[in-house]
């Protein structure tokens, strides 16, 4: 590709981010446009929230941010969407287990079809145009081989080398749920487009991303709908006992992987890295409630369900690989980012909080290993 990718007065043209007006993409977007690119943004605005993260945007950034509103199971609107642009973040996207398993051929069409529509288009374009594109770890599956043991309030592997670092690339794909399936028939068709027709591609298997802008629902961006039923006095349902452990990640974090993804394609092309927390930043959901309680100042009333279709009991990232590829610094800590996050969602929604206080129980073990 022409042009200096980490100056944006060498190359003018738009970069063009899809699901940009959503929770990760509108953060992308908004890093993109601080930093003097203009920013294409192409999105259906059928989430909740979107549409306040585009106008939010647009007055911040003005006639850097360019608006279309479409679907990426429209192959002609995509193909109008990367004619100029100088680089793709693809993050449009089905992003709800659930979802997919009451209506697996939309989950199909938007995740399988749409990610083939976008790369069809840059095919067709004929410009070696870089594409980095947001996967999930969904793609090892529920790791139902691996063994776990409860710990205090988490599970932890048995394993003494995923316990020390986590879950790594080298993990075989094992796709679960039709959700599961379409993004990682997606993640396939992203790095094959690399070796098979040249196209600069790069693939971020992501954990849970948190943080400001993510208005949460029960079936996605679990962290803030935890935060939002606890702002609001509202019982939260656990799937499982609670003892499940994630390595959650704030969203500025992934921002800056997206950005140096792109910014070293040249070195990245073909490749998948895992994109998460680490072993530093996992939490069960048993203690992660136990912080948010501490941060409003009461106890967050919780009831059990069963278990859901894929979930995993613990899924740390390894990912180590892209945080000496990608050349990534110090991670946010995982309480002090829900901090911020609870604090933006009572300011966003109205909410007094003793904003401040600082959950003090130890670490588990879990987290520290």
């Amino acid at each position: 590709m022409s042009g200096d990718r980490t100056d944006p007065g060498a190359d003018p043209r738009p970069v063009l981010v899809t699901g940009g007006a959503g929770f990760i993409g509108s953060n992308l977007a908004d890093r993109l446009a601080g930093e003097g690119h203009r920013v294409r943004i192409f999105d259906r605005l059928s989430r909740a929230g979107v549409e306040r993260n585009l106008r939010w945007l647009q007055e911040r950034h003005g006639d850097r941010i360019e608006a279309i509103v479409g679907d990426v199971r429209d192959g002609a609107a995509l193909t109008a969407a990367v004619t100029g642009v100088k680089a793709v973040f693809h993050l449009a996207a089905q992003v709800a287990v659930t979802t997919s398993m009451a209506d697996p051929r939309e989950d199909h069409d938007i995740n399988i079809g749409g990610t083939f529509n976008l790369l069809e288009a840059l095919r067709a374009s004929g410009e070696a145009t870089p594409l980095v594109f947001a996967s999930t770890n969904k793609v090892y599956g529920d790791l139902s081989d691996l063994e776990f043991v409860r710990e205090g309030e988490a599970y932890v592997p048995a394993d003494p080398d995923v316990r020390a670092h986590g879950i790594s690339e080298a993990r075989p794909l094992d796709f679960h749920t039709p959700y599961g399936v379409s993004k990682g028939a997606a993640d396939q068709y992203v790095l094959d487009y690399a070796r098979s027709f040249g196209i600069p591609t790069a693939v971020l298997r992501m954990s849970c991303i948190y943080g400001r802008r993510q208005m949460g629902t029960e079936d996605q961006g679990w962290v803030a709908h935890f935060l939002i039923r606890a702002l609001d006095g509202e019982t939260i349902t656990l799937y499982g006992d609670g003892y499940q452990v994630r390595d959650v990640l704030d969203v500025s974090d992934a921002v800056n992987a997206y950005v140096q993804a792109w910014r070293q394609i040249d070195e990245v092309s073909g490749h998948a890295f895992n994109l998460g927390g680490g072993p530093d930043n996992a939490v069960s959901l048993r203690e992660l409630l136990a912080h948010m309680g501490s941060l409003i100042g009461r106890e967050v009333k919780t009831e059990y369900s069963d278990w859901r279709a894929g979930d995993q009991r613990y899924f740390v990232a390894d990912a180590r690989a892209a945080q000496q590829a990608l050349n990534l610094g110090p991670r946010v800590p995982w309480r002090d980012g829900v901090a911020k996050l609870a604090a933006w969602l009572a300011e966003e929604r109205r909410v007094n909080f003793p904003v401040g206080r600082q959950d003090t129980t130890p670490a588990s073990q879990a987290m520290a290993s």
